[in-house]
């Protein structure tokens, strides 16, 4: 008879215990979007010395939270997966706000809430508009995006957040080619429709492939550009224009 292969436990400990530093929760929620950041923009997110990020930044790889590549003589860290990012935007479903202390501080919350990158797809009022304008449209299907915990499959904790099932409609196929997307060549290996509970507007927004592919697609038209701030994404004038006359979506600026 062949062994069976050992049945091991999730250490959720010491992946709680990486995060839960301050410096390197600030660190993680820099690289969020996806991008890869040097190690000297993370110590200047921070608040620390170089010294002290190298040590944090070589824990946050040695757990594989974090990855590093060489460019020259710099490092250069991302996160080592979207299951991170899902995992640091679970956590702050729960968390308790930060205290704001500063107008700086204020702004850039504000700004956070509008708009901002969730890995490679895009979150905020605006992410959570976007999902809501496909499923008012009739572009997506399966659920009216509005997150409600106490319906959240609790038996299944892997299903949590994955529960339901989006459907893209024939129609939902011809507004994204119009808008540029081709849905017929989203990024392989993933669901090609997925969502995050977004935890600023408590809705779903949209992840998966075709997250990414429409995220690629309204930065490539030029419709969002990147914030001065780490994840913080601006809607443009074309941009807003745009989403109002494609998907009749209307944001507040």
């Amino acid at each position: 008879m062949r062994d069976e292969p050992l049945k091991q436990q999730t250490d959720i400990a010491r992946a709680a215990a990486l995060i839960a530093d301050p410096s390197r929760a600030r660190m993680l929620k820099c690289l969020a979007d996806g991008r890869s950041l040097p190690a000297s923009a993370l110590a200047g997110e921070a608040g620390v010395s170089a010294a002290t990020a190298s040590v944090h930044l070589a824990k946050l790889v040695e757990g594989e939270l974090v990855t590093v590549s060489r460019q020259g003589r710099h490092r250069y860290y991302r996160l080592a997966g979207a299951d991170v990012s899902a995992a640091l935007e679970a956590l702050a479903l729960i968390a308790p706000p930060l205290s704001v202390t500063s107008l700086k501080q204020s702004n850039r919350a504000g700004a956070l809430h509008r708009a901002r990158s969730c890995y490679d797809h895009l979150a905020g009022q605006l992410g959570a508009g976007l999902m809501g304008a496909l499923l008012d449209h009739g572009a997506l299907t399966g659920h009216d995006g509005v997150h409600r915990p106490d319906e959240a499959v609790r038996d299944r904790p892997a299903s949590y957040g994955r529960d339901i099932r989006y459907e893209l409609t024939d129609s939902g196929r011809e507004q994204l080619r119009q808008l540029g997307v081709d849905t017929d060549r989203l990024p392989p290996r993933r669901p090609a429709v997925g969502y995050c509970v977004d935890w600023s507007e408590h809705r779903h927004h949209l992840a998966g492939g075709l997250g990414a592919a429409l995220a690629a697609r309204l930065f490539e038209l030029e419709w969002v550009r990147w914030g001065a701030a780490p994840r913080v994404v601006l809607v443009t004038d074309a941009g807003a224009a745009g989403l109002r006359r494609s998907l009749g979506l209307t944001l507040a600026r």
